[in-house]
């Protein structure tokens, strides 16, 4: 065991709240020089955001320490797209995306990408048929999605994500989409590459069985699930098997060290 990728939200921290020892957990493995990144398919944040909400929970990390789909999405569009590009993100994370040709917020043609995020509440049916008819152009632009997350834990309880939505306009338009974020094998191996480990030599650490997990295990990772965050006893009912389930992050400096020894 050689490197670790620690999910978010649900795993470092609820909503506004630090989970009980997880900035000591961090901690021990900055300690010990352990490769570590954080992964997480938050779209509703800059990385700059994303860290000073961690340093206000006792977590300090650097920017390019966290891999968020924004990032990799700007990479990939970089290397694949030319043309508009059309954003359904949250205002605050098309500061990811600074430097890109992007296309007028009102428009329905002409974009060779279009790009979904999570926008919670800011999804509406003239939103969502805009997307749509964007990808019904010929020729048909690229559907990028910044994760496959179906639902989040919230402070107010389940929330959906992005998925339902890619899924909705997969469905509608016979397009398969690019993930950029979890459960994409292409996701895990970006945060491998950057850390210049293996997959059987790391650990994916998150509170969600599949997209977590699963997710890791089918690429080779080992899949650790905490019973925080979006977790549910019913999980455990699924057919998956996790490496370890640990009641928080907390208790992964013990576990990892158990492992390494053993």
């Amino acid at each position: 065991m050689q490197a670790v990728l620690f999910d978010l939200d649900g795993v470092l921290y609820e909503g506004e709240r630090a989970v009980d020892g997880a900035a000591a957990a961090v901690r021990w493995f900055q300690q010990q020089g352990v490769a570590h990144l954080f992964l997480t398919n938050t779209t509703s944040r800059p990385r700059d955001s994303l860290v000073r909400k961690l340093a206000g929970l006792g977590i300090d990390v650097a920017p390019s320490a966290i891999l968020t789909p924004p990032v990799a999405a700007r990479q990939w569009l970089q290397q694949h797209v030319s043309g508009n590009v059309a954003l359904f993100v949250p205002e605050a994370t098309r500061a990811e995306f600074a430097g890109l040709p992007l296309l007028d917020d009102t428009a329905e043609h002409g974009a060779a990408a279009v790009v979904l995020g999570d926008l919670g509440e800011r999804w509406t049916f003239a939103t969502l048929n805009r997307a749509f008819r964007l990808l019904m152009d010929r020729p048909q632009p690229a559907l990028v999605a910044l994760g496959m997350t179906r639902y989040w834990q919230t402070p107010n309880g389940l929330q959906l994500d992005v998925a339902p939505f890619v899924v909705a306009l997969e469905h509608a338009t016979g397009c398969r989409a690019e993930v950029m974020g979890k459960p994409s094998a292409a996701f895990f191996q970006v945060a491998l590459d950057m850390l210049g480990v293996a997959a059987a030599d790391a650990a994916m650490i998150g509170d969600d069985i599949k997209g977590d997990v699963d997710a890791a295990q089918r690429a080779g990772l080992h899949g650790i699930l905490v019973r925080t965050g979006k977790f549910r006893p019913t999980d455990l009912a699924l057919g998956i098997s996790p490496h370890a389930t640990l009641d928080s992050v907390a208790g992964l400096p013990a576990w990892w060290k158990a492992a390494v020894d053993g």
